[in-house]
């Protein structure tokens, strides 16, 4: 199942084209998208059979996840990332910060910077389909609705300040969190363990690396961070980003007014966005 977030409608995406869910289910699934994660299996199970109506819901692509109840991210999840920033991969306990619910955006749209050293980071993201509370790495799947993927933004100035620096902030200015274009269940996926991952910015491709190369996997992190935190449907998990990032450049190379990033995972789509105000 594909998943679309077409101007605020739950709209399904198959090679016949476009579905409504809150008609073509006759109102059995209301309109809002993040509505569905809370009845995740009688949702997938009717979207599984549900006729395409062929239809073309128009309007904007934005967030398949308008509104995470909870907002994980892991950083230092690979070993290329961690040793460009001289920093220590994070080999024991995952390294877990948040970025706020608000910073959530669309696929597509100007990414309003909030200084001089903002920074990219490509994502692949886990978004919770059912209930999720001390959970085996086996169980880990079964509490999946599907992926997308996902821009960890960073103000690495914001981020960076203080002692000891402190991330979440720094990542969840306006807009920083966008998700898309689509959540794709994981049989969807041409191997939900090993996906390709890839960041432009200006056509020049800065990050390619494969989620195979996580070092907690997805079912890992879904399991570490229940066993703490109770994760519920539509909670999401941005799970880290490989090697390329701006800040690993020499001298660091941060996103300036004018620069487009396009951001794609293998399997689930593009997501494209320019950048506006900051310096030039």
């Amino acid at each position: 199942m594909r998943l679309l977030n077409v101007a605020g409608r739950a709209v399904l995406e198959t090679p016949e084209g476009r579905t409504d869910v809150a008609t073509a289910s006759a109102g059995r699934f209301g309109p809002d998208p993040q509505s569905l994660y809370g009845n995740w299996a009688e949702f997938s199970a009717w979207a599984a059979t549900a006729q395409p109506t062929g239809d073309q819901p128009g309007g904007p692509l934005l967030s398949p996840v308008p509104r995470p109840p909870q907002v994980f991210a892991v950083g230092l999840n690979y070993v290329s990332h961690a040793e460009e920033t001289g920093l220590a991969a994070a080999t024991g306990r995952p390294l877990t910060f948040t970025k706020f619910p608000s910073s959530i955006a669309g696929p597509d749209g100007d990414l309003v910077l909030s200084g001089d050293q903002v920074d990219w980071e490509v994502e692949l993201v886990a978004v919770i389909g059912s209930p999720a509370h001390r959970v085996s790495p086996d169980q880990a799947w079964d509490h999946i609705a599907g992926l997308t993927a996902g821009q960890d933004f960073s103000d690495r100035a914001v981020q960076m300040a203080g002692a000891p620096p402190q991330f979440s902030l720094g990542k969840s200015f306006l807009g920083y969190g966008p998700l898309g274009p689509a959540l794709v269940t994981p049989d969807e996926v041409p191997d939900r363990d090993d996906l390709l991952l890839t960041c432009q910015v200006n056509g020049e491709t800065v990050q390619e690396g494969r989620s195979s190369l996580m070092i907690h996997p997805v079912a890992e992190l879904v399991s570490e961070l229940s066993q703490i935190c109770p994760l519920g449907p539509g909670d999401v998990i941005f799970t880290g980003t490989p090697d390329g990032v701006g800040m690993g450049h020499t001298p660091p190379r941060y996103l300036k007014r004018g620069d487009t990033v396009v951001t794609t995972i293998q399997g689930i789509g593009t997501m494209t966005h320019r950048c506006v105000g900051g310096p030039a």
